[in-house]
């Protein structure tokens, strides 16, 4: 996860925990910031929440801890398959957390059906791609209180990829599944 190690360099230059959240909301470290227009960043806060952040259940949510985390069931999902060539069973999971970082989605408490959160104050469906599937393309329930999906797909070298659809994107607005596909292809 290269694109996270600057995280880590903020903590050993001793930026604030709420400083190292901001750079991971946005994506890029202080230094890169002169580079990132103004006018962006206002809109950027203007969809942002008003309430501290909490995560599922309301324990406290630290992005910098949950990137910890994240990294250390990649790097322990890897070495069961090398050690047993057999994946651990933990997609669904990975990707909601690398949802959380990539993409600042906020999880709803456990087992709430329709959706897994929300991002930008929008109700966020989650699917993941493991690397034992070869298609690009998920099923989602019609049904579903979400307003997007983010389909995360995780490749056979523990890369993360993803992308957001607003619902309204998705096929087979007809019937009881909506079908997405991470790459974009009109025989979706």
């Amino acid at each position: 996860m290269g694109d996270w190690d600057f995280l880590y360099e903020m903590n050993e230059r001793g930026y604030s925990p709420e400083e190292i959240a901001d750079a991971a909301g946005s994506g890029a470290a202080p230094w890169e910031w002169e580079y990132i227009s103004r006018e962006w960043i206002d809109s950027q806060l203007e969809d942002a929440p008003g309430k501290p952040y909490e995560s599922r259940d309301g324990f406290p949510f630290s992005i910098l801890e949950q990137t910890h985390i994240f990294q250390d069931l990649v790097d322990c999902a890897t070495r069961h398959f090398e050690n047993t060539g057999r994946y651990l069973q933990v997609w669904g999971e990975l990707g909601e957390i690398y949802a959380e970082i990539k993409f600042g989605l906020r999880r709803h408490g456990t087992h709430r059906a329709g959706s897994d959160g929300t991002i930008a104050g929008k109700l966020v469906e989650v699917k993941t791609i493991s690397p034992e599937k070869a298609s690009d393309r998920v099923l989602v329930k019609s049904q579903g209180n979400f307003e997007q999906l983010l389909i995360v797909r995780i490749d056979r070298d523990f890369q993360f990829q993803g992308k957001l659809f607003e619902r309204s994107e998705l096929k087979g607005v007809t019937g009881k599944y909506l079908r997405g596909r991470l790459e974009d292809d009109t025989s979706a």
